[in-house]
């Protein structure tokens, strides 16, 4: 089994579309359902059973405790497809294919798909703790008094709802807080950050222009494309916009400059490789090697999202690699500074450098958007077809940091 390869066949996603926009009104299922039905149409797998459907999301209502098993029922794949949801930040859609290939190379599965969604705009309101917990002795109670009981328990100030929000349970800090500290702290300068959002907005409109991204992406409630991208904007006009994360003159950190909250789905078909060729499916890339690793942030002794940078040099050494022996580098852009940061740690570390050039070369996650869990998915599949237009033998590093102060990264190769 030793000698069994995993392989990425394809991708399909959602166009990635800002919160609160068309897709208010669809749940995180209905988008990881559509996102599946376009991978079973363009692969020929109606009907068909699969090894696993792996996918997961962040943001959870209690309704979606089996999620992607219910997307799967609910798609046109077979009904004995099994399903499991995995959850880790914004590292979920990448976990999910990392679990997925580990179980083709032990040869648990010949052909499984992995992926993951997120809507923000059908973000779970929580109640308050007093009023769940009056609830919660009002549907045990039995008797009358019981009953009302409970419920004079519960104060006006009870009925509030929590509104959601993305703050870090260990430091109370929202992720926007976090890296602006990260920001002041590895000097990244607001013009830099503008840099790279503009470079993020101009490859991925080329991307869209060139058709790069018509067999990845199948439209879902009349939506055609990412909504999130500007093709027009200007480093002028990002320089214009206010601050929103930082205090002070020291503050950089923009909405231009940061990922909007988004919805949508990504998944990948991913394969034994013998079994693609046999089913003359594509072999874009070979899902060579990962590794996870996690930042001590709540001492501040480290930074909450360059777990990354801790991660990428042991996958390098484990696979006797160098930075510069990569074609392209995939580096979400959960805040540009992020990027910019981490960079900055890999060249102070001594890992060595990341060629500009050859960095998100379609645009990522400032000008697409990014669903939590959606974008390992959306990333995968773009970069194993990138790899494939390359070459054999061209390699892509991919770097996804995630709240906890979790990273992943990972290897593709063509």
């Amino acid at each position: 089994m030793t000698s069994r390869n995993a392989v990425v066949v394809g991708g399909n996603r959602t166009p990635f579309v800002k919160a609160g926009g068309k897709y208010a009104a669809a749940s995180a299922q209905d988008l990881l359902t559509a996102a599946l039905d376009g991978l079973v149409a363009r692969f020929g797998l109606a009907g068909q059973e699969v090894g696993e459907v792996v996918g997961g999301a962040v943001l959870k209502h209690t309704r979606d405790f089996n999620l992607t098993r219910e997307a799967v029922l609910g798609s046109a794949l077979s009904p004995l497809t099994p399903a499991c949801d995995l959850q880790q930040a914004c590292c979920t859609g990448l976990e999910a294919v990392v679990y997925a290939s580990n179980k083709i190379r032990l040869g648990q599965a010949e052909v499984a798909i992995a992926g993951g969604v997120d809507s923000a705009s059908d973000a779970p309101i929580v109640v308050t703790e007093s009023l769940r917990k009056a609830l919660l002795a009002l549907n045990r109670a039995r008797s009358l008094p019981e009953k009302l009981a409970a419920l004079a328990k519960i104060r006006p100030g009870d009925l509030m709802p929590v509104p959601p929000g993305v703050v870090e349970p260990r430091t109370g800090l929202s992720m926007g807080e976090s890296q602006a500290q990260t920001t002041l702290k590895w000097g990244v300068s607001r013009a830099d950050q503008d840099e790279l959002a503009y470079q993020s907005h101009r490859n991925l409109a080329r991307a869209w222009d060139e058709g790069f991204f018509d067999d990845l992406v199948t439209p879902y409630q009349r939506v055609a494309k990412d909504t999130i991208l500007r093709p027009d904007t200007t480093v002028e006009a990002l320089a214009k916009l206010r601050t929103v994360f930082g205090k002070g003159d020291d503050a950089s950190m923009t909405a231009g400059n940061s990922t909007a909250l988004t919805d949508g789905a990504a998944v990948v078909l991913l394969a034994e490789e013998d079994y693609a060729r046999g089913r003359g499916w594509p072999v874009l890339a070979r899902v060579v090697d990962a590794q996870v690793a996690a930042a001590d942030y709540t001492t501040g002794a480290e930074d909450l999202l360059l777990a990354p940078a801790r991660a990428i040099p042991a996958l390098l050494e484990r696979n006797n690699l160098t930075l510069a022996d990569f074609d392209y580098y995939e580096f979400h852009e959960a805040f540009a500074s992020t990027v910019l940061a981490t960079l900055k740690a890999l060249e102070k570390d001594g890992v060595g450098t990341v060629d500009r050039s050859k960095l998100n070369v379609n645009g990522s996650s400032l000008a697409a958007g990014h669903p939590f869990a959606a974008t390992g998915g959306r990333i995968v599949a773009s970069l194993a077809k990138m790899l494939a237009a390359k070459g054999p033998g061209s390699r892509g590093l991919i770097s996804i940091c995630a709240a906890g102060g979790q990273g992943v990264v990972a290897i593709l190769e063509a």
